[in-house]
This record gives C-alpha cells, structure tokens and sequence, in this order.
C-alpha cells in the first residue's frame, strides 16, 4: 500500500521525535510535562492519532535540543499539508518566537562575556539582556566570581587561594542596570566571602530609589571586576544558571603572547569540545576570540582554555605548588580535561548510530568538523607521532563517524563516515596501541597489514578504500570504538598493559 507525500512527511516528523526523545533518555510521559502537556499527548502525536502542531513542534525542538532537526521534519510537513488542499490554508495560531517552560521567572535573552588581559591583571565584563517572564518583580540578580589557579590540582589550588585571596580592592567592581544616559548605578550586598570566590546581590536599587524589573519588562544589567594573574588559571567558564537564548564569549589578549585557545562544553552526560569553531581576528596589537552559541543548555558549562607561547605573556608554572609523584596529573586526566570520554562511559560501549544519508548531511558534516577541530586542538597538546583517529563516542556522540591522520603530518586527513570493513589481508603483525580514552597505558594488539572499508560519502554515496600499515591499524582501531569497542578487547588474555610513564616507544613510529 502506498502512502500519500504528508503521510510519509509526518511519518518522518515523528520518526525524528521518537529518536531525539530516546537520544535524550526520555519518556513519552517525561516529555509531555517538560513540553507543557497532558501525559498521553506524546504518546498521541508519536502514534499518529493526533497531528503534531507548530505549538507542539516548536515545544519539543526547545525541550530536546535536537539543533533543529524536529523543527525542519515539522516544517516539511506542514508545507505538504497546506500545499494539498485547496483555497486559503489554514495555519496554526502563531506562538511565541521561543516557548518557555511553564513557571519560567527571569530570561537571559543574551549574554556577552568579554575576558581582557591588560597590565598584568585580567578585567572581566558581563553584560546581559533580561527579560521578566514571571509573575513578581525582579528586585536582586546574583553575580558570582570565582577563580582557580591551578584547576587540575585542587589541593595546591586552595593553598594558593588561601595565601593570595581574593581582595575586594583588587576586584573593583562595577554594576549598571539599562544603558546610556538611562543607566542606574546598582547597589550590592554581599551573600558570600571566600578566599577563591564571591557572592554579591545586585539590588535594581541605588540611593536614588529602586526601579524594579517588573513582569513583562527588559532590561540590561553589565557588571566588570578585575583578579590578578597571579589568581587567575588558564580558563573562562560560563554557567548557565538560566533559560538563556544566546550566550557569546571573547577573549582578549595580547598578540606578542600568541595565544592559542579552544572550547569545552560540560553537561551532566559528559565533556565535550564545544560545537561550534572559534572565531579570531586582530585588531591592531590584540588577538580577539570569539564564541557564541544559540539556546545553551540550562545547567550547561562552557568553557574557553588557553596557553601562551609568546615572549613576556604570564607563566602558569612560576607559582606553582611542589608536586610529589602521588599527586602528579594523570595522562587520561589531560584527555579528559581536553574533552575526550574516558573509557567506562555507556556511549564507549554502545555501537554507534549510522547516518542517513543524504538527508542527514548537515548533521554529518557538523559532527565531522567537531572531531577536526579536536583533533587539532589535541596535536597542540601531545605529538602523535604514529597517526591519531578520534571516533565520535570519543567526544560524547553516538554515532557513526570517525576522523584519521595519517602519520605524515601533512597528508590530509581522513573522514569515515558509516565505515564497515569488508575484507582484510591474512598477513597480520602485533604493534603497541593507545587509545585518547584509555590514555594512562599502552598495550599490544594484533591486526591485519591491510584492510579494505567500505564508507559513505555525504551525499550518501558508497565507496571502498584500501588502507595498508599504520593506516589499517588507525582505521581498524576507529572503526573498532563505532563498534563499542576498546583496543584491550583485542589483546592476548595474557598481555600486560604497559603504563605511559614506561612505555619506551613514544614519540616514534611503528616499524614495518
């Protein structure tokens, strides 16, 4: 039986529902109470005995962050679905450019985080966009500081802390509330004081009266303070404490310090670079990077890193606290930290999920710019003198596309996309292996000299490559981790892990 154009469209519309919602480790009933709706309406919609709405679509692409996929899906169809009939169509009744949750207070319709580093001291300034779309007026907005100077070393950071506090002189801090000649100085009490951090009420108030944010209303509030380097660690973190629209952070920094910097996105599921590049550019003697993202997601940090090469830029070691053996970082904790998943996660074991292609192209050339971004941001941190892969499990995502370079460092990077292998030469030779999520050891793996895989391209077209050598170990080691799979599963039972500290093969290639 065939199905008319709008059947196969809504057919897709809660095909991509249904995926994101068990992407997102929900139920039907979960959704429907995140969504605004009676318990049983998903599961309506998702059984095709209600029609989804523009209400109903935009509510579950805000709820499931699913980067607009459900959003499109819906569109499609209800372009077929007007399209069908004759006459004026009719649409929905318009919503809200953005649904809120219900019960929603205080909107962050955007913020802008700017870090600039002058005179040996680093000034941050945040200015936001609020909107009140509660019931009760606005009369306070918490502003929080916090630093940490050796973040991978929490002891030696609170000695430091403790010995160089943070001093109210030093922070200077500065609050308005609206812009221009409007704005209004704001006054603050103080809710917390901390060697390492503060906490300050802004009051919507001065000693010329209070001007409240009152239901219905928007504002801008900007506030600055300054820390001294000696205080302040390789590291700009947002927290996003409320339903936030657009979030945009810049670092400025001199150019004689050539900076380098790169993005780390934190959830309660994982750590993972950020999704979308940095951007840079110089204006006269400063380096300027610049981040946004559209719809971050509440209880989400991001994180922008950084280290200088340059002559003259601080130093992050001059102050630092003595190590012992005991305490020193551990290789995995450096991937960790840099975004990679660590090996024990659920999405390291699971098989990862294929595209479909070419309707999934968009999503596929993201995920596949994602995983070169890290692995540039990566060589910028380890040498990787035998080739490097990273599959997509590595940094959070469960689905099927990996990124190889060769061991020359200027062939071009590989991209597999759907990779399966289809045949492998009976020649084998035993190698040591690392893994970015198992990073801490090495170990001896058996593999074929030579491999042929067959992967798609984005327009959803096959293909069948040979790989020899390390580009066979490489490949086979990525395809390995799309099928959940570690490289210690292939080793001999009785095959030591060998600990990076005595692993006498770093830094050079594998020999054939």
């Amino acid at each position: 039986m065939t199905t008319s154009p709008v059947e196969r469209a809504a057919d897709q519309f809660v095909a991509a529902l249904a995926q994101w919602r068990t992407d997102r480790g929900m139920t039907k009933k979960q959704l429907a109470a995140r969504m605004g709706f009676d318990p049983s309406y998903v599961s309506h919609v998702e059984s095709r005995r209600h029609k989804p709405t523009e209400d109903f679509a935009r509510r579950a692409e805000a709820v499931l962050a699913a980067g607009g996929a459900i959003w499109q899906r819906f569109q499609e169809y209800d372009e077929l679905r007007h399209a069908r009939g004759s006459g004026p169509a009719h649409r929905d009744p318009p919503v809200p450019a953005q649904w809120m949750p219900p019960g929603t207070g205080l909107i962050v319709e955007q913020e802008i985080a700017e870090l600039t580093y002058t005179d040996r001291a680093y000034r941050c300034r945040i200015k936001r966009a609020l909107y009140n779309a509660g019931t009760e007026p606005v009369t306070r907005y918490l502003m929080k500081i916090s630093v940490d100077r050796y973040p991978l070393d929490p002891s030696g950071s609170n000695r430091h802390h403790r010995e160089h506090p943070l001093t109210w002189e030093e922070l200077d801090i500065d609050a308005v509330a609206g812009e221009g000649d409007a704005a209004e100085p704001m006054q603050r009490r103080l809710k917390l004081d901390r060697d390492a951090s503060k906490e300050v009420w802004l009051m919507f108030a001065n000693e010329h009266g209070q001007f409240p944010l009152y239901p219905g209303e928007r504002t801008v509030i900007s506030y600055a303070y300054t820390v001294g380097e000696e205080k302040w660690g390789q590291w700009f973190q947002r927290a996003v404490r409320l339903p936030t629209r657009v979030l945009t952070v810049r670092l400025d920094f001199p150019v004689e310090f050539e900076p380098q910097v790169w993005g780390v996105e934190t959830s309660l599921a994982a750590e993972v670079p950020v999704r979308t590049p940095l951007e840079r550019h110089n204006e006269n003697d400063r380096a300027i990077f610049e981040w946004s993202t559209d719809a971050p997601a509440l209880n989400a940090r991001y994180r922008l890193e950084w280290r200088f090469r340059g002559a003259g830029a601080p130093t992050y070691d001059d102050l630092a606290p003595v190590h012992d053996p005991a305490t020193e970082q551990r290789a995995s904790q450096r991937m960790r930290e840099a975004g990679i998943v660590q090996r024990g996660s659920d999405v390291l074991r699971q098989r990862a999920r294929h595209f479909q292609l070419p309707r999934e192209e968009g999503a596929a050339r993201d995920v596949i710019a994602r995983l070169q971004s890290t692995l540039e941001r990566l060589e910028m941190l380890h040498d990787f003198s035998k080739g490097v892969g990273l599959a997509a499990p590595q940094i959070g995502l469960p689905v099927a596309a990996a990124v190889v370079r060769p061991p020359d460092h200027g062939a071009e990077p590989v991209t597999l996309l759907n990779p399966r292998l289809v045949g492998e030469s009976p020649d084998k030779d035993e190698q040591y292996e690392g893994c970015l999520s198992f990073f801490d050891y090495r170990g001896r793996v058996a593999r074929p000299l030579r491999v042929e895989v067959e992967h798609a391209r984005f327009d959803g077209t096959r293909v069948i490559t040979s790989f020899d050598q390390a580009m066979a170990r490489l490949v086979s080691h990525e395809i390995d981790h799309l099928d959940g799979r570690l490289y210690v599963a292939r080793m001999a039972s009785d095959a030591p892990l060998v600990p990076v500290a005595e692993y006498q093969q770093a830094g050079q290639p594998w020999t054939y």
